[in-house]
């Protein structure tokens, strides 16, 4: 059951069609919860919110989130129950997010690092944050060659 009201943001029709390459959409418990860690940590920036949808961009990546209460006849609902974690297995990996500010505010906000910011061997400066909802960001930048 959605629990938005009034004007659609724009028909989900319309949305759908300009939709290109890879999509991420993530099913969370609450949205505005969601919108916090997204907001605060990842430095995103909300294109779209209402309780049941939102849409979020960086300067190179765009995705959703869904309400868990839109997923009513969806066939993941049986695997959102409270109890079962989210995301296991996958990485959302967010490139051009400065991984130390991305940790220092989780760590504010109270958001579980299960790794900190280190130069990795593969040529990037990574943490590891879970969400609100158990999902695994993994903020990155390039490391400057080397000399």
């Amino acid at each position: 059951m959605k629990l938005a009201t009034g004007k659609a943001w724009m028909p989900a029709a319309e949305y759908s069609r300009g939709l290109r390459g890879l999509g991420i959409n993530l099913v969370v418990r609450d949205v505005p919860a969601a919108l916090a860690f997204q907001t605060e940590v990842l430095a995103a920036e909300i294109v779209h919110s209402d309780p049941d949808f939102a849409a979020i961009r960086t300067e190179n990546a765009e995705w959703m989130l869904h309400a868990d209460h839109t997923y009513s006849d969806h066939p993941l609902k049986g695997s959102l129950d409270e109890d079962l974690a989210r995301g296991i297995g996958a990485e959302l990996r967010l490139y051009g997010r400065d991984p130390d500010m991305a940790e220092a505010r989780a760590r504010e906000l109270g958001y579980e690092v299960l790794a900190g910011a280190l130069d990795k061997n593969h040529g990037l400066r990574e943490a590891y944050i879970i969400d609100q909802d158990g999902y695994l960001w993994v903020p990155g930048v390039p490391l400057p060659p080397e000399s």
